[in-house]
Protein backbone atom coordinates (compact mmCIF):
# COMPACT_ATOMS: atom_id res chain seq x y z
CA UNK A 1 0.00 0.00 0.00
CA UNK A 2 1.21 3.59 -0.66
CA UNK A 3 0.93 6.50 1.35
CA UNK A 4 1.50 10.30 0.71
CA UNK A 5 1.81 12.79 2.69
CA UNK A 6 0.77 16.86 1.37
CA UNK A 7 4.34 18.33 1.25
CA UNK A 8 4.51 16.57 -2.72
CA UNK A 9 1.80 14.80 -3.65
CA UNK A 10 2.68 15.03 -7.29
CA UNK A 11 5.62 13.19 -7.26
CA UNK A 12 3.62 9.97 -5.02
CA UNK A 13 1.00 10.28 -7.71
CA UNK A 14 3.85 9.47 -10.05
CA UNK A 15 5.43 6.70 -8.35
CA UNK A 16 1.68 4.95 -7.77
CA UNK A 17 1.22 5.64 -11.47
CA UNK A 18 4.43 3.49 -12.43
CA UNK A 19 3.57 0.81 -9.82
CA UNK A 20 0.38 0.33 -10.85
CA UNK A 21 -0.46 1.01 -6.90
CA UNK A 22 -2.92 3.30 -5.79
CA UNK A 23 -2.11 6.10 -3.15
CA UNK A 24 -4.47 5.15 -0.16
CA UNK A 25 -7.00 7.85 0.54
CA UNK A 26 -5.80 9.76 3.69
CA UNK A 27 -7.47 12.99 6.17
CA UNK A 28 -5.47 15.28 6.52
CA UNK A 29 -6.12 17.89 8.72
CA UNK A 30 -3.98 20.93 10.11
CA UNK A 31 -5.78 22.53 13.29
CA UNK A 32 -5.65 26.23 14.02
CA UNK A 33 -3.04 25.99 16.61
CA UNK A 34 -0.75 23.85 13.36
CA UNK A 35 -0.74 20.37 15.25
CA UNK A 36 -1.50 17.62 12.66
CA UNK A 37 -4.32 15.05 12.78
CA UNK A 38 -3.85 11.96 10.00
CA UNK A 39 -6.44 8.92 9.44
CA UNK A 40 -6.60 6.17 6.77
CA UNK A 41 -9.68 5.55 5.23
CA UNK A 42 -8.82 1.83 4.05
CA UNK A 43 -7.83 -1.21 6.33
CA UNK A 44 -3.80 -1.60 6.46
CA UNK A 45 -3.70 -4.16 8.48
CA UNK A 46 -1.29 -6.90 7.60
CA UNK A 47 0.31 -4.16 4.54
CA UNK A 48 3.44 -3.85 3.38
CA UNK A 49 3.44 -0.16 3.61
CA UNK A 50 5.30 2.99 2.02
CA UNK A 51 5.06 5.98 2.83
CA UNK A 52 6.24 9.22 0.84
CA UNK A 53 7.18 12.35 2.01
CA UNK A 54 9.01 15.39 0.13
CA UNK A 55 10.91 17.33 3.11
CA UNK A 56 10.86 20.76 1.02
CA UNK A 57 10.18 23.86 3.20
CA UNK A 58 8.67 23.71 6.27
CA UNK A 59 10.77 21.04 6.71
CA UNK A 60 9.73 20.23 10.53
CA UNK A 61 5.98 20.16 9.26
CA UNK A 62 6.35 17.76 6.61
CA UNK A 63 8.80 15.28 8.75
CA UNK A 64 5.81 15.79 11.86
CA UNK A 65 3.35 14.97 9.44
CA UNK A 66 5.32 11.98 8.28
CA UNK A 67 5.52 10.80 11.53
CA UNK A 68 2.04 11.18 12.60
CA UNK A 69 1.54 8.87 9.02
CA UNK A 70 4.13 6.14 10.49
CA UNK A 71 2.31 5.74 14.16
CA UNK A 72 -0.80 5.57 12.63
CA UNK A 73 0.17 2.37 10.34
CA UNK A 74 1.76 1.06 13.33
CA UNK A 75 -1.08 1.28 15.39
CA UNK A 76 -3.35 -0.18 12.70
CA UNK A 77 -1.33 -3.28 12.32
CA UNK A 78 0.65 -2.57 9.07
CA UNK A 79 2.98 -5.45 8.63
CA UNK A 80 6.00 -3.54 7.63
CA UNK A 81 6.39 0.22 7.46
CA UNK A 82 9.01 2.00 4.89
CA UNK A 83 9.84 5.88 4.71
CA UNK A 84 10.32 7.20 1.41
CA UNK A 85 12.00 9.94 2.16
CA UNK A 86 13.43 11.39 -1.31
CA UNK A 87 15.32 14.03 -0.07
CA UNK A 88 16.58 13.28 3.87
CA UNK A 89 15.55 15.61 6.41
CA UNK A 90 18.86 17.72 8.08
CA UNK A 91 20.73 15.64 6.14
CA UNK A 92 23.98 18.25 6.15
CA UNK A 93 23.92 17.85 10.00
CA UNK A 94 25.34 14.07 10.48
CA UNK A 95 28.41 15.05 12.59
CA UNK A 96 29.63 17.72 15.17
CA UNK A 97 31.51 20.15 13.79
CA UNK A 98 32.23 22.41 17.08
CA UNK A 99 31.50 21.27 20.45
CA UNK A 100 27.44 21.24 21.92
CA UNK A 101 25.91 20.93 18.48
CA UNK A 102 23.46 18.26 17.80
CA UNK A 103 23.80 15.52 15.18
CA UNK A 104 20.14 16.05 14.30
CA UNK A 105 20.48 13.63 10.88
CA UNK A 106 20.71 10.87 13.47
CA UNK A 107 18.07 12.57 15.30
CA UNK A 108 15.75 11.97 12.33
CA UNK A 109 16.70 8.22 12.33
CA UNK A 110 16.04 7.90 15.80
CA UNK A 111 12.52 9.40 15.47
CA UNK A 112 11.68 7.76 12.20
CA UNK A 113 12.46 4.23 14.11
CA UNK A 114 10.50 5.28 17.18
CA UNK A 115 7.44 6.11 15.07
CA UNK A 116 7.57 2.48 13.89
CA UNK A 117 9.41 2.65 10.61
CA UNK A 118 11.42 -0.71 9.58
CA UNK A 119 12.72 1.08 6.38
CA UNK A 120 13.91 3.59 5.45
CA UNK A 121 14.78 4.50 1.62
CA UNK A 122 15.94 8.03 0.21
CA UNK A 123 17.75 9.28 -2.74
CA UNK A 124 21.31 10.51 -2.48
CA UNK A 125 22.21 11.34 0.82
CA UNK A 126 24.60 14.40 1.49
CA UNK A 127 26.80 11.61 3.66
CA UNK A 128 27.09 8.02 3.49
CA UNK A 129 27.27 7.61 7.27
CA UNK A 130 24.27 8.94 7.45
CA UNK A 131 23.18 4.84 6.46
CA UNK A 132 24.07 3.83 9.99
CA UNK A 133 22.35 6.09 12.32
CA UNK A 134 18.94 3.93 11.29
CA UNK A 135 18.90 0.85 13.20
CA UNK A 136 17.16 -1.59 9.97
CA UNK A 137 17.69 -1.34 6.17
CA UNK A 138 18.77 1.62 4.71
CA UNK A 139 17.89 1.88 0.79
CA UNK A 140 20.27 4.44 -0.95
CA UNK A 141 19.25 5.24 -4.11
CA UNK A 142 21.43 7.07 -6.52
CA UNK A 143 19.88 9.67 -9.27
CA UNK A 144 22.96 10.01 -11.10
CA UNK A 145 22.61 7.18 -13.80
CA UNK A 146 19.11 9.34 -14.67
CA UNK A 147 21.13 12.40 -14.68
CA UNK A 148 24.01 11.21 -17.20
CA UNK A 149 21.73 9.59 -19.30
CA UNK A 150 20.34 12.94 -20.18
CA UNK A 151 24.15 14.69 -19.93
CA UNK A 152 25.12 12.02 -22.67
CA UNK A 153 22.39 12.48 -24.49
CA UNK A 154 22.59 16.10 -24.92
CA UNK A 155 26.25 16.91 -24.86
CA UNK A 156 27.52 13.04 -25.54
CA UNK A 157 29.49 14.92 -28.77
CA UNK A 158 31.29 17.31 -26.50
CA UNK A 159 34.59 17.22 -24.83
CA UNK A 160 33.58 16.94 -21.12
CA UNK A 161 35.46 18.13 -18.30
CA UNK A 162 33.24 16.97 -14.23
CA UNK A 163 34.22 19.81 -11.82
CA UNK A 164 33.86 19.39 -8.00
CA UNK A 165 32.67 22.79 -6.59
CA UNK A 166 34.49 22.60 -3.95
CA UNK A 167 36.36 19.48 -1.57
CA UNK A 168 34.22 18.41 -0.26
CA UNK A 169 32.15 16.61 -3.51
CA UNK A 170 35.01 15.39 -4.79
CA UNK A 171 33.91 11.84 -4.21
CA UNK A 172 30.92 12.92 -6.03
CA UNK A 173 32.53 13.85 -8.60
CA UNK A 174 35.17 11.23 -9.58
CA UNK A 175 31.84 8.82 -9.58
CA UNK A 176 30.94 11.23 -12.30
CA UNK A 177 33.80 10.59 -13.79
CA UNK A 178 34.13 6.68 -13.89
CA UNK A 179 30.40 7.03 -15.54
CA UNK A 180 31.31 9.47 -18.38
CA UNK A 181 34.61 8.03 -18.91
CA UNK A 182 35.83 12.15 -19.24
CA UNK A 183 38.53 14.02 -16.52
CA UNK A 184 38.55 15.68 -13.34
CA UNK A 185 38.72 18.90 -12.47
CA UNK A 186 38.27 21.02 -8.96
CA UNK A 187 36.86 24.07 -8.03
CA UNK A 188 39.16 25.53 -4.97
CA UNK A 189 38.35 28.08 -2.56
CA UNK A 190 41.42 30.13 -0.70
CA UNK A 191 41.31 33.43 0.87
CA UNK A 192 43.18 36.28 -0.90
CA UNK A 193 46.22 37.40 1.61
CA UNK A 194 45.64 40.93 -0.01
CA UNK A 195 42.36 41.45 1.08
CA UNK A 196 41.71 39.99 4.41
CA UNK A 197 39.04 38.22 4.83
CA UNK A 198 36.46 39.53 2.28
CA UNK A 199 37.63 37.66 -1.06
CA UNK A 200 37.45 34.63 -1.80
CA UNK A 201 39.62 33.43 -4.47
CA UNK A 202 38.78 30.54 -6.57
CA UNK A 203 41.36 28.26 -7.84
CA UNK A 204 41.41 25.78 -10.90
CA UNK A 205 42.47 22.73 -10.34
CA UNK A 206 42.39 20.52 -13.81
CA UNK A 207 42.50 21.44 -17.58
CA UNK A 208 38.94 23.18 -18.36
CA UNK A 209 39.90 25.47 -21.48
CA UNK A 210 37.64 24.38 -24.27
CA UNK A 211 35.81 22.03 -22.58
CA UNK A 212 32.26 21.83 -21.77
CA UNK A 213 32.16 22.22 -18.17
CA UNK A 214 30.03 19.63 -15.81
CA UNK A 215 29.64 20.85 -12.11
CA UNK A 216 28.15 17.98 -9.84
CA UNK A 217 26.82 18.36 -6.74
CA UNK A 218 24.11 16.72 -4.38
CA UNK A 219 21.60 19.32 -3.76
CA UNK A 220 21.62 23.43 -4.82
CA UNK A 221 20.32 25.43 -1.94
CA UNK A 222 21.44 29.12 -2.13
CA UNK A 223 22.95 28.40 -5.62
CA UNK A 224 25.77 30.96 -4.32
CA UNK A 225 28.67 28.18 -4.45
CA UNK A 226 27.89 26.80 -7.77
CA UNK A 227 27.20 29.84 -9.40
CA UNK A 228 30.68 31.31 -8.64
CA UNK A 229 32.41 28.13 -9.21
CA UNK A 230 30.86 28.25 -12.96
CA UNK A 231 32.25 31.99 -12.96
CA UNK A 232 36.05 30.82 -12.73
CA UNK A 233 35.62 27.95 -14.88
CA UNK A 234 34.32 30.73 -17.68
CA UNK A 235 37.23 32.90 -16.66
CA UNK A 236 39.61 29.79 -16.96
CA UNK A 237 38.22 29.82 -20.75
CA UNK A 238 35.73 27.04 -20.25
CA UNK A 239 33.74 26.40 -23.81
CA UNK A 240 30.38 26.64 -21.51
CA UNK A 241 29.25 25.42 -17.83
CA UNK A 242 26.89 23.30 -17.08
CA UNK A 243 25.20 21.78 -13.94
CA UNK A 244 23.75 18.69 -12.41
CA UNK A 245 22.23 18.03 -8.71
CA UNK A 246 19.76 15.81 -7.02
CA UNK A 247 18.11 17.86 -4.65
CA UNK A 248 16.29 21.07 -5.97
CA UNK A 249 16.14 22.91 -2.71
CA UNK A 250 16.34 26.24 -3.85
CA UNK A 251 16.37 28.51 -0.92
CA UNK A 252 16.41 32.33 -0.47
CA UNK A 253 18.48 34.12 -3.46
CA UNK A 254 18.72 30.63 -5.45
CA UNK A 255 16.33 31.60 -8.54
CA UNK A 256 17.42 34.85 -9.42
CA UNK A 257 21.05 33.36 -8.81
CA UNK A 258 20.45 30.78 -11.30
CA UNK A 259 18.67 33.10 -13.36
CA UNK A 260 21.59 35.41 -14.06
CA UNK A 261 24.55 32.91 -14.02
CA UNK A 262 26.78 31.63 -16.88
CA UNK A 263 25.13 28.51 -16.26
CA UNK A 264 23.91 26.91 -20.12
CA UNK A 265 21.43 24.85 -18.03
CA UNK A 266 21.70 23.09 -14.78
CA UNK A 267 19.74 19.40 -14.28
CA UNK A 268 17.58 18.30 -11.32
CA UNK A 269 15.45 15.76 -10.25
CA UNK A 270 12.46 16.35 -8.66
CA UNK A 271 13.35 15.12 -5.17
CA UNK A 272 11.83 18.19 -3.99
CA UNK A 273 9.02 20.60 -6.05
CA UNK A 274 10.18 23.27 -8.27
CA UNK A 275 7.65 26.02 -7.68
CA UNK A 276 10.06 29.28 -8.90
CA UNK A 277 10.67 30.24 -12.55
CA UNK A 278 13.77 29.15 -14.02
CA UNK A 279 14.11 28.66 -17.70
CA UNK A 280 17.10 27.23 -16.88
CA UNK A 281 16.41 24.25 -15.04
CA UNK A 282 15.79 20.81 -16.48
CA UNK A 283 13.60 18.61 -14.41
CA UNK A 284 14.29 14.66 -14.57
CA UNK A 285 11.65 12.23 -12.96
CA UNK A 286 13.07 10.67 -9.99
CA UNK A 287 9.63 8.32 -9.93
CA UNK A 288 10.98 5.61 -12.26
CA UNK A 289 13.63 4.61 -9.67
CA UNK A 290 11.93 4.84 -6.62
CA UNK A 291 9.24 2.95 -8.29
CA UNK A 292 11.74 0.32 -8.95
CA UNK A 293 13.13 -0.47 -5.45
CA UNK A 294 9.38 0.19 -3.93
CA UNK A 295 8.62 -2.84 -6.35
CA UNK A 296 12.26 -4.91 -5.55
CA UNK A 297 11.32 -4.10 -2.10
CA UNK A 298 8.21 -5.56 -2.11
CA UNK A 299 8.99 -8.65 -3.91
CA UNK A 300 12.31 -9.28 -1.78
CA UNK A 301 14.30 -8.22 -4.81
CA UNK A 302 17.58 -6.72 -5.20
CA UNK A 303 18.58 -3.56 -5.12
CA UNK A 304 21.81 -3.29 -5.43
CA UNK A 305 22.09 -1.77 -8.81
CA UNK A 306 20.22 0.95 -6.92
CA UNK A 307 23.24 1.89 -4.48
CA UNK A 308 26.01 1.88 -6.23
CA UNK A 309 25.15 4.73 -8.62
CA UNK A 310 26.00 2.59 -11.99
CA UNK A 311 22.14 1.52 -12.61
Amino acid sequence: MLFSGRAYPELAEEIAELTGVELTPTRAITYANSEIYVRFEESVRGSDAFVIQSHCAPVNEWMMEQLIMVDALKRASAKRITVVAPFYPYGRQDKKHLGREPISARLMADLFRAAGADRIMSVDLHAAQIQGFFNGPVDHLWALPALADYVVEKYGEDEITVVSPDAGRVRLADMWTDKLDCPLAIVHKRRDPDKANTVAVREVVGEVEGHTCLLVDDMIDTAGTICQAAEALLERGAKRVIAAATHPVLSGPAAQRLNESVFEEVIVTNTLPVTADIPKLTVISIAPLIAKAIHEVFEDGSVTSLFDGKG
